[in-house]
C-alpha cells in the first residue's frame, strides 16, 4: 500500500500537482484499507489487528515523508531559478521576457509552497483516520 515512487517534474506545475496526486492515494483510500484490514470485534480473532495497523502506519509514514521531500526539492530547485531570474533582472531590467519568466516561476513557487500547507492538511486527516480505527490494536511510536 505504498505510495508510488519516483521523482516530481518540477519545471511543470500541472505535471508536479498529478504527481502528488498519485503520490496521495493512499491517504485518499485510507478509511477503504481501514474497512478491508482492521477487524470489527466480530472478526477479530481472524486477523492480527495489530501487526496491520502497523504496517499501515509504516506505509503511511513513508507516503508523508516521501512527499515532503519531493515538495521541498521542488521548492529548492525553483527557489534557486528564481534567484537567478532576479540575477538577471538586476543586469537587464528592461528584458520583458525575462520579467515574465520571473513572474512565472514566482507564481509557480508560490503554488509549490502552498502544497506544504495541503500535505500538513493531508497528512492530519489520514493519522486522525487512523487513530480512530488503530488506537486500541497499535500505538505509533511520538514523533519529535
Amino acid at each position: 500500500m505504498a505510495a508510488p515512487s519516483g521523482t516530481l517534474n518540477c519545471e511543470d506545475f500541472s505535471m508536479f500537482q498529478e504527481a502528488l496526486k498519485l503520490m496521495r492515494t493512499i491517504d485518499d483510500r485510507i478509511v477503504h484499507a481501514l474497512n478491508t484490514t482492521v477487524p470489527t470485534t466480530s472478526f477479530k480473532g481472524k486477523v492480527d489487528a495489530t501487526q496491520t495497523c502497523k504496517e499501515l502506519y509504516k506505509s503511511l509514514m513513508e507516503a508523508h515523508s516521501a512527499r515532503d521531500r519531493a515538495i521541498k526539492t521542488c521548492i529548492a530547485q525553483t527557489s534557486s531559478v528564481v534567484s537567478q531570474l532576479c540575477e538577471e533582472r538586476t543586469r537587464d531590467s528592461e528584458n520583458m521576457s525575462l520579467i515574465k519568466q520571473l513572474r512565472k516561476e514566482q507564481t509557480k513557487l508560490k503554488f509549490m509552497q502552498s502544497e506544504l500547507n495541503v500535505e500538513e492538511v493531508v497528512n492530519d486527516r489520514s493519522l486522525k483516520v487512523f487513530n480512530e480505527r488503530c488506537r486500541i490494536h497499535y500505538t505509533p511510536p511520538k514523533v519529535q
